[in-house]
């Protein structure tokens, strides 16, 4: 009895001391991976978060001053074009006959 007691101890010991090597090496898999993927995306060339929402600012900036100016085109444009109906419209009445 003493005997078996003393085996349950030893494989209770020794499973005790796996899990613990098991532990350790899971960290070091995890920080091995964690270190890999991190020069992969190194190497990929990726932009961080803060520059992708610095540069989506200033397309939605670009893209507000793009609308902005259309409007002031198409009202320049309306207005230039009140200006020469009146002048088109004179020259066609008022031309000169040859003698």
């Amino acid at each position: 009895m003493q005997s078996n007691k003393r085996l349950l101890d030893d494989f209770a010991r020794m499973t005790t001391g796996m899990l613990g090597v098991a532990a350790g090496v899971r960290t070091e898999i995890e920080a091995n991976v964690k270190a890999r993927l991190q020069e992969l995306l190194a190497d990929m060339d990726l932009v961080t978060r803060e520059e992708f929402d610095v540069v989506r600012l200033m397309a939605a900036r670009a893209r507000d001053e793009q609308e902005a100016l259309t409007v002031q085109l198409a009202e320049a444009l309306a207005r230039l074009e009140k200006l020469e109906k009146p002048a088109r419209g004179g020259r066609k009445g008022s031309r000169v006959k040859a003698a």
